[in-house]
C-alpha cells in the first residue's frame, strides 16, 4: 500500500508541477521571462503522464534542437546570441537599479521600468538560461554537420 500512496503522491506532483509550469511560460510569454523554455518544460513534465502531451512535444523537440543547431552554426549566429545574453542580462540588472527618469522619457515617469528587482532577478534569470543554452548548443551541436558528413562519406566508402 506504501508504494501505491508514493506512486500516486509522485503522479499527482509531476502533473501539479508541469500546469504550473504551462501556466506560468503562458504567463512568461507576455510578461518577461522564460516563457517558452517553462511553457516546454510544463509540456515535458505532462508527456509523463498524457499521451496528447508526448504527442505534441515530440514536434516542438525536433524543431527546437534543429534551431539550436542552427544558432551555433557560424560565427556570427554565435556572436549575435552572445550579444543577446548580454543584453538581456544587463536590461535586467538596469531595471533593478531603477535609474532617474532620462529627460527624453515621453511617458508618465511611473511608466519607466516599472516592476523594480522582480522584473529585473527576472530578465537576468531568462539571460542566464539563454546563455546556458548557447554554451549547450554549441557544446553538442556546433560540430554536428562535419561529424554527419564524414559518417556519411564513411559509408559510401564501406559499401562501395
Amino acid at each position: 500500500m506504501g508504494i501505491v500512496v508514493k506512486s500516486t503522491a509522485k503522479r499527482i506532483a509531476l502533473e501539479g508541477l508541469g500546469w504550473i509550469l504551462v501556466l506560468v511560460g503562458f504567463a512568461a510569454i507576455v510578461l518577461p521571462g522564460p516563457g517558452l523554455l517553462a511553457l516546454f518544460a510544463g509540456v515535458a513534465l505532462l508527456s509523463t503522464q498524457y499521451e496528447w502531451a508526448e504527442r505534441r512535444l515530440e514536434p516542438v523537440k525536433k524543431a527546437a534542437l534543429r534551431t539550436a543547431a542552427d544558432s551555433v552554426k557560424t560565427w556570427p549566429r554565435i556572436a549575435m546570441s552572445a550579444t543577446g545574453v548580454i543584453w538581456l542580462t544587463g536590461m535586467g540588472v538596469l531595471w533593478g537599479v531603477h535609474p532617474d527618469v532620462p529627460g527624453w522619457w515621453p511617458l508618465a515617469d511611473t511608466w519607466w521600468l516599472p516592476g523594480g528587482w522582480g522584473t529585473g532577478v527576472s530578465l537576468i534569470v531568462s539571460g542566464i538560461a539563454a546563455g546556458a543554452m548557447v554554451v549547450y548548443s554549441y557544446l553538442n551541436f556546433r560540430d554536428l554537420k562535419a561529424e554527419q558528413h564524414e559518417e556519411a562519406a564513411q559509408a559510401r566508402a564501406g559499401s562501395g
